[in-house]
């Protein structure tokens, strides 16, 4: 019996991985249909954030929250990015706290020192963004606005330094 169940949660791990890697694919090929949706956002500062403001850029769209362990663990990489790349990348943190825990952002910003536009998540960026199922989820996003790649779940700092260099040599 138990070797059954075994090989039942296997054969679910390797499909539940597959879905993910033929998700992730479609984004690495960086065509026009792969263009990042533009959307208007308020900031906990008040101030409207829109992606179209960065067009030049790369960014890295990252959806996260204030009570998620690996949020929280991978946004001090997300610091330093920011600071070693200012001058070609933006990171923009999509807050996806509801009512419950929204109240904790602002403090959150403050303790981690975070030094990048953080905003507030609407039904409709989620949508267009695919529908984001867990998080942290992050999208790459090229000069141009094309979104190159998808990282669902906590990603090591040099996997996001290799793609951000990759695309800064590329013209």
């Amino acid at each position: 019996m138990s070797r059954k169940i075994l090989f039942s949660v296997s054969l679910m791990l390797v499909v539940f991985s597959l879905a993910f890697t033929s998700n992730d694919a479609a984004y690495q090929e960086g065509n026009e249909s792969n263009k990042a949706p533009d959307f208007a956002l308020k900031s906990t500062t008040g101030k409207t954030v829109k992606l179209s403001e960065y067009k030049g850029k790369i960014v890295i769209l990252d959806f996260w929250a204030t009570w998620c362990g690996p949020c929280r663990k991978g946004i001090p990489d997300l610091i330093d990015l920011q600071n070693k790349y200012k001058n070609d990348l933006v990171v923009i943190g999509i807050s996806v706290d509801q009512d419950r825990t929204k109240k904790e952002v602002e403090p959150f910003i403050k303790n981690y020192g975070i030094n990048y536009p953080i905003v507030y998540f609407d039904d409709k960026v989620i949508k267009d963004y695919g529908g984001i199922q867990s998080i942290p989820t992050s999208f790459i996003i090229d000069k141009e606005g094309n979104i190159t790649n998808r990282h669902i779940g906590l990603y090591p700092k040099y996997i996001y330094e290799e793609e951000i260099k990759e695309l800064l040599v590329k013209k």
